[in-house]
């Protein structure tokens, strides 16, 4: 049910309807809002690209005109290949993850859960699983004889040749015991979508893995109330300040037998060992496992190489601290000879560090201003790196560029030129994919050799309907901030501006510890699109990004620890300042919205700030920080046990009793990330106090909405804020 301080709910369609038709200047049409956000055809480009080891195939998925397929490109060009039609007779329906094997003439597909071998000489599919249990994450071993997976919490191995398969681990069990792979949090916190739990040794002889015990974490329901009966998922969570599982590293034969138990505990204090994160595991050259460590207080981390068999004490390689956090990236490489690639912040911007095999810093291998912002691929036959980084200048973090640097310090070369957002898919050999886009540009993929030449671009067909780049463009600056300082902004015109005109306004923010909002790339998802649709229809739409965000360096970032809230609000206060100075914007028809910390972050602005915006959309935010997991929670503000006032000042529950404004709070009932019961726990306290408000739940939708979902979500958005921030007629 929803609660307004006025019925709508009749009127929605209707007035739907009307505010797609016209634009409200009068000279431009306003695409109808299904041509952007629920086109007949969408936009279709290749997806999960992947090289072959050997450099000569591209892999990608893309859906042409005759439906979707596998396809691979040669790198030295030629014509791309569909290799494989999905939903054809005897065909997979779809397809979730391609692998390449490590003599790049075959593929281990995932498809529904199952796992299949396609070659490519002979163009054949096999078939490999045929289980009700899903299998997971499968990696042929180096010497390509043994595929090795997961199966409900256990590890197992399967031989190519003979056709069998055997479970390395028995106890796993999905739920309180999983085996080579990772828990919820790791996988939201730690690792994201590349998220993994094992790893074959270099001699294909043995496999590290992971083994988490979740007895001892609580567990949160998450509810499905559309059956006749609702139906409940456990779901093992821990929020800040409760136990975490306990987490182990074990090496393992591939034939099986007993695991041998890495000594990877701190090595002084009084810590316990389950108190530690094991964020990543590597293998190193010679057979040794190398772990980074992680203390909960994540204000450690430590590189230790732990001997695969023994049980001598693990050797420290690197160690990096702060008095507030420091984070963990996915950039340790370890090299033929046994010295490796390292990334830190302790300048304050994250840097690429060449160590030798010992631990010793041998010297700083990336180059360039602002932070590195992905390791690309490390070229040992020439001694190179390829690297993402953030460009030149203050306002440079809005755009990005590739990068290519020698391991030995001496040699830079800048890759790509030009604003936006460069980034590069590359090879073994030091082929690569070029991606580019900005703000007001699609962009392209380009197929381009070692030298930078390019070779083919990649396909790409536009939506039907209306071209969302004949919608306005955006303009980036700098505006006065707090504390004498220069915040990135950036702002969309309405369509036909007249500056003797007021029109409406919406600022768009999300506000957490390095992120940003303000980025010069395309940004096809929805959300982005919808700004600029808003912008057709009588807008202004506004950016700006605070102080914590990654445009001032890890050092900027600091500034939040232990206090979630007043860096951000102080920067959108700054925006509302600049608005007003334009001249052309009605204050009194302002909006604020953002979704998840940017849905937090909207609370806090509102009830921290009430009368400043008219309106504001607050989705799936965190409106108690008790709520939230402890990895990154803990993260910023520490142990509740330490910081209670933090964790009180910071969430939207303590102010509750201030929302003055209008206001429209979101949420997915099978979020998993953020949990309902945040929305349920704020709107409880709304009711007490008999404040009113309007919410808008959506069945089963996890913390991204799915496409038709989003849309809707997107349309209930578009009449909130049109109703309560009205366009004039005549604007």
């Amino acid at each position: 049910m929803t609660r307004s301080r006025g019925s709508f709910c009749c009127l929605f369609l209707l007035t739907f309807a009307l505010m797609t038709t016209a634009s409200a200047s009068g000279e431009s049409p306003v695409p109808p809002f299904d041509e952007i956000f629920r086109p007949e055809t969408p936009a279709r480009s290749p997806r999960q690209l992947s090289w072959s080891p050997d450099a000569r195939l591209l892999a990608y998925l893309f859906k042409d005109a005759t439906g979707d397929a596998l396809w691979t490109q040669e790198a030295l060009g030629g014509k791309a290949v569909a290799r494989l039609r999905l939903g054809e007779e005897e065909a997979l329906e779809s397809l979730d993850k391609v692998r390449w094997a490590p003599d790049s003439g075959s593929m281990i597909l995932v498809s529904d859960g199952d796992l299949y071998l396609y070659t490519l000489d002979s163009d054949t599919l096999e078939r490999l699983t045929e289980t009700e249990a899903e299998e997971e994450d499968p990696k042929l071993s180096p010497d390509g004889l043994r595929l090795a997976f997961v199966r409900q919490g256990n590890l197992w191995v399967r031989d190519l040749a003979s056709k069998s398969e055997r479970p390395l681990t028995t106890d796993g069990d999905d739920v309180e015991i999983l085996n080579g792979k990772t828990d919820w949090v790791y996988w939201e916190e730690l690792w994201g979508r590349d998220s993994t739990g094992f790893w074959w040794s270099p001699d294909s002889k043995r496999i590290a893995y992971y083994r988490f015990e979740e007895a001892a974490v609580e567990s949160y329901a998450l509810l499905n109330s559309l059956p006749v009966y609702p139906e409940v998922e456990w779901q093992k969570h821990p929020k800040a300040g409760t136990v975490n599982p306990t987490v182990r590293v074990g090496v393992i034969s591939a034939s099986g037998g007993e695991t041998h138990w890495l000594p990877v505990g701190p090595t002084g204090g009084n810590e316990r060992p389950e108190e530690w994160y094991l964020p990543r595991v590597h293998w190193t050259p010679d057979g040794a496992v190398a772990v980074e460590r992680l203390s909960r207080e994540q204000d450690v981390l430590e590189l230790i190489r732990c001997e695969a068999l023994g049980d001598d004490p693990c050797r420290l390689l690197v160690r990096e601290s702060s008095p507030t956090w420091v984070n963990v990236e996915s950039n340790t490489t370890f090299l033929d000879d046994g010295s490796f690639l390292w990334s830190s912040e302790r300048s304050g911007w994250r840097e690429l560090y060449l160590y030798d095999r010992s631990g010793t810093l041998l010297r700083q291998v990336s180059q360039g201003s602002g932070h590195v912002t992905g390791l690309d691929a490390v070229l040992e036959a020439s001694g190179e790196i390829i690297y993402s980084r953030h460009q030149e200048g203050f306002l440079g973090a809005k755009d990005r560029e590739v990068r290519r640097s020698s391991l030995d310090g001496k040699k830079h070369q800048i890759l790509t030129s030009g604003a936006g957002w460069h980034r590069a898919k590359a090879a073994s050999d030091g082929t690569w994919v070029h991606s580019w886009s900005d703000a007001n540009h699609r962009g392209f993929r380009i197929l381009r050799n070692a030298q930078g030449k390019e070779i083919t671009r990649l396909p790409y067909e536009p939506a039907t309907g209306f071209d969302p780049e004949d919608l306005p463009k955006w303009k980036f600056f700098t505006i006065p901030g707090p504390e004498g300082t220069e915040l990135p902004a950036r702002l969309l015109e309405p369509a036909g501006f007249d500056p003797s005109k007021k029109y409406p306004a919406v600022i768009y923010h999300y506000g957490g510890p390095e992120s940003q909002v303000v980025n010069n790339s395309w940004g096809g998802r929805r959300r982005f699109l919808w700004h600029k649709w808003m912008a057709q229809r009588g807008y202004f739409v506004l950016m700006v990004d605070n102080q914590l965000s990654n445009f001032f360096g890890k050092k900027g970032a600091d500034r939040v620890h232990r206090r979630f809230g007043p860096h951000n609000l102080a920067a959108q206060l700054a925006g509302v300042e600049y608005l007003n100075s334009l001249g052309s914007v009605d204050m009194e028809r302002l909006g604020l919205w953002g979704w998840s910390g940017g849905g937090h972050n909207t609370l806090y602005c509102l009830l921290n700030k009430p009368g400043v915006w008219k309106a504001g959309v607050a989705g799936a935010p965190v409106t108690d920080w008790h709520f939230y997991d402890t990895i990154w929670t803990e993260r910023y503000l520490d142990h509740p046990a330490t910081n209670e006032e933090g964790y009180r000042q910071s969430s939207a529950v303590t102010h509750a009793k201030n929302l003055k404004d209008k206001l429209l709070i979101v949420h997915g009932t099978g979020d998993d990330n953020v949990h309902p019961q945040n929305t349920l726990a704020l709107i409880k306290l709304w009711i007490d106090e008999g404040i009113p408000f309007e919410d808008a739940i959506y069945p089963r939708q996890k913390h991204g909405f799915k496409k038709n979902e989003y849309a809707h979500f997107l349309q209930r958005m578009t009449e909130f804020f049109d109703r309560n921030l009205p366009v004039a007629d005549g604007e």
